[in-house]
This record gives structure tokens, sequence and C-alpha cells, in this order.
């Protein structure tokens, strides 16, 4: 896979960003759009809504052509809505994309590439199109054999609940101190903002832990792989996903994400979100399948829905709950969970 801080030169993929929302409904549906802006603010020079488009960034409205203008190379289609696929509008949006020469990634279920009409278009125009959701051609089996090294493995009691903004967080402050930390990404969103790793929602399911594997191999240098997680063990869509990840990141440290006003699985109303007791120790279960060390080392609250009182105050319920660190990753910071990370794990 290409890395976008290379693939600005003539031709190729990159950045500078436009960022197409599209006829998005809600904030959820932007999430790559909305974690390339904030980990990424200086690639993106504006955003693209349809007329029906409900959330924003905050960032300059742009045609294709006035993002061409502005020094744009790639739009990215940050909008996703359930089952990846691409209506009619992003698929006409995107050929008047390649028309106005620019680039098109994506991370959808269904591939640019998959569409004749976009493949046609960026033949014409001489662009690129750019799948985050390819995954590398032959992936092992997981053989879930002790390696080298040191991970940790971001978990939810949901999909959505914020496990990349906390890897990302994380390793931004694991990195401020000096340590070696390494984001592995295993979502789109990710893929994008590291320019590298692995699609895991797009791997044949027998590959799953091997592609963990794969993406935090062996390592001698006393640092860390920060694996962003997905899905969750108790979402019935994705709990598949979620499993194969436990076991293949061999983690010796796992950190649950949540969201406390969710009141249902995303998506499915008829599933209330788990228990937080009860999650975390189906997480550790799972992931000692493959590491009996794991050990638990914070809770990540995604606080956006809250006040700063309300907010301070769940982290502290919860903190006291499951006796661990809890912060929110945005308006906290994660330091308290880097300590008793570093803690925990210091031999």
């Amino acid at each position: 896979m290409s890395d976008p801080s290379n693939a600005a030169e003539p031709g190729h993929w990159g950045p500078p960003y436009l960022l197409y929302l599209g006829s998005a409904d809600d904030d959820l549906a932007i999430k790559t759009a909305r974690g390339l802006a904030y980990w990424r603010p200086d690639w993106c020079v504006g955003q693209l809504r349809r007329g029906d488009c409900k959330p924003t960034l905050g960032l300059p409205e742009m045609s294709v052509g006035e993002a061409r203008k502005a020094g744009a190379n790639t739009m990215v289609i940050g909008a996703a809505n359930a089952g990846g696929v691409m209506s009619s509008h992003i698929v006409a949006d995107a050929i008047a994309a390649l028309e106005a020469g620019l680039h098109v990634a994506a991370g959808l279920h269904q591939k640019l590439r998959d569409n004749p009409d976009i493949v046609a278009a960026a033949r014409r125009h001489g662009r690129e199109l750019f799948d985050a959701r390819d995954p590398m051609p032959g992936l092992p089996v997981g053989n879930g054999r002790p390696r080298a090294g040191r991970r940790l493995l971001t978990v939810g009691t949901d999909c959505s609940v914020g496990k990349m903004y906390t890897t990302l967080a994380i390793e931004r402050s694991m990195r401020r101190r000096g340590l070696a930390a390494d984001f592995r990404a295993t979502g789109q969103t990710g893929i994008l903002v590291a320019g590298s790793g692995i699609p895991i929602d797009a791997v044949v399911a027998d590959f799953i832990s091997g592609a963990a594997e794969k993406i935090s191999p062996a390592r001698l240098d006393g640092g860390w792989d920060l694996i962003e997680g997905q899905g969750s063990l108790f979402h019935p869509s994705y709990a598949g996903v979620s499993l194969g990840l436990l076991h293949g990141s061999q983690a010796d440290a796992l950190v649950l994400c949540h969201e406390p006003t969710r009141q249902h699985m995303r998506g499915l109303p008829d599933y209330p979100l788990p228990e937080l007791k009860r999650c975390l120790q189906a997480n550790l279960v799972a992931a000692q399948l493959t590491n009996p060390a794991v050990k638990a080392v914070g809770v990540a609250l995604n606080t956006s829905h809250l006040s700063a009182a309300d907010a301070a105050s769940a982290c502290r319920r919860i903190s006291g709950l499951l006796e661990l660190p809890c912060q929110d990753p945005v308006t906290m910071g994660v330091e308290a969970i880097v300590d008793n990370l570093l803690a925990c794990c210091a031999n």
C-alpha cells in the first residue's frame, strides 16, 4: 500500500484532500472524514456536501472544481452507510471529481475499481483510484505462536465508540514520552490516516487472526504495537471480526472503549449495550487464548454527548466500577491510561 505522505507526487493519490460527505445523515456516518480532519487537518482543504447532508466538519464548502483550484489532489469519500455501498450520487460525484483532475479514494465495501463507469473515467483522465478496503494478498492463517514484542488492542462495547481515536491518542502520548510506539490500522479511516494497514472487515474469516499477526509481527526494540480494534464481541453483526483480532493480536494490554449515552447496539435497537464488567471480562477471556497474561489497563469514554461535568462524573463512576483509569481521549487525553499501561507492563 502506498504511503499518502509520499503520494502527492504528480499522478498519484494522496493529500491534500477534499473530504466528501455526500448525503450523510449523522456524525457516525462521516467518521472516516472526521478522523482525517481531526488527525490530519493540514491534509484537508475542504468538504463537499450535498444539499440534504446533515453533519459538517466545519471545513470550507467546495465543489470538485473549487477544491482542485485550492490545491486538492484527492477526493476522499468520507461517508459510509450500512453495507458500504455506493449510491448513484456517490458514483456521479466520484466521476465529476475525476473529470476535475482529482484522484479518488474510498473505504467502502463496494470498491471503486468494481464500478465500470468510475474506472473508465479514471482511465480517461489519468487519475488513480484507491480502495482502502482492499486486503493485501497472501495473508496467512493465524498460528497463535508466542512472538516477541509488546502489543495493545482497543476493544469496545459497540462499534463506532472511539477505538481508532483512542489508539492514535495512545500512540501520540507514548511518542511524546520518547517511547517506540506504532499505530497499526485495521479500518479504512485508520489506513487513510496512517498510510498503511489491513482492512480487517474485508478479510476472509479464516485469515482475520493471521492478518492481525501480520500487522503486528515480532519486534525486538522494546516498542509497542498499538492495534486498532473493530466492532464488539457483543455486536451480532461484527463479533467475528472482534474475536479474530483478539486472538491474532496476542495483546499484552486491552483498553475498553465505550459511549455512555448509547442505549443499544448501533443499528440494532433490540440489542442493548453490554454491562461494562461483563464486556471487559469477556474480552479478557477471549484474549487469554493466545496471551494468558493479558491485562486490562484502562477505559476510554466517548463523552461527546455529555456536558463537561457529566463526562467527569461518568469517568469517576466507571473508574471506580472497573478499578481502572477512565478518560475521554479527545477532551481529557490518555495520560492516566498510558501511565497504567507502563506500570502494568513494566517487565
